[in-house]
């Protein structure tokens, strides 16, 4: 084992999501929560998980250095950080769930006798949108004005309220991949199944991103903010 991969056993998930560009595919390839769980050190989320250490480890070393767009964002200012998450994750989020709700409910209707259907679904993923859309509001509305009015002190108290949020988000995921079994689809499932399920994977991966952005750079920033306001 070199000193490289000694130094990064003993990093945290967020940072090395952050600092190493594609190490966030590798974590969610393996099921390692860098976003909500992002504080986690590597080598305890490994031994958590049962994973082959030498193997994770092998993948994080193979990964080059040109810098992906995600990785780069971790060098621009709030400004632009913040217009990015609007973007590319509330208004992606905003397009995903009411789709996916529809799908389930669709699924549910139809295939209700089905062992494997995914029961509950649909109205949890309701739940979900009501949850997003209320936090994602109090990010628009208050959060992310305060850090562009460059008011990082008073912007504090808020990050706290949202990290915890995300640590609710992260169980949602959770519940949502269980009632989806895990994204398994039965052999015979029908075309709305299958886009359900391929939905489903994709949100989770953006709301993992879009969590560890804001956790791991964004909010990170203003926990170290030594400024005044």
């Amino acid at each position: 084992m070199t000193a490289f991969d000694i130094d990064l056993l003993d990093k945290s998930l967020g940072e090395i999501a952050r600092d190493i560009p594609g190490a966030s595919a590798v974590f969610f390839q393996h099921g390692l929560d860098f976003c909500c769980g992002g504080h986690q050190g590597l080598a305890t989320s490994i031994k958590a998980k049962n994973l082959d250490l030498d193997a994770v480890l092998a993948q994080l070393n193979q990964l080059t250095s040109p810098q992906t767009e995600e990785h780069s964002l971790k060098f621009v200012p709030n400004e632009e950080l913040i217009n990015h998450i609007l973007e590319r994750y509330h208004e992606v989020h905003r397009e995903q769930l009411p789709e996916l709700i529809r799908l389930a409910q669709r699924v549910e209707m139809v295939h209700s006798s089905h062992p494997e259907c995914p029961t509950g679904l649909a109205s949890f993923l309701i739940n979900v949108e009501q949850e997003m859309e209320a936090h994602m509001q109090k990010e628009e509305q208050i959060l992310f004005p305060m850090i562009q009015r460059g008011m990082g002190g008073l912007a504090k108290s808020p990050v706290a309220v949202m990290r915890m949020e995300h640590d609710d988000h992260g169980e949602s995921l959770a519940r949502l991949e269980q009632l989806a079994h895990h994204f398994q689809l039965p052999a015979e499932a029908c075309n709305t199944w299958q886009a359900l399920y391929t939905g489903l994977a994709a949100f989770k991966e953006d709301l993992m991103n879009h969590i560890h952005l804001e956790n791991n750079i964004l909010f990170e920033r203003i926990d170290n903010y030594l400024g005044g306001h």
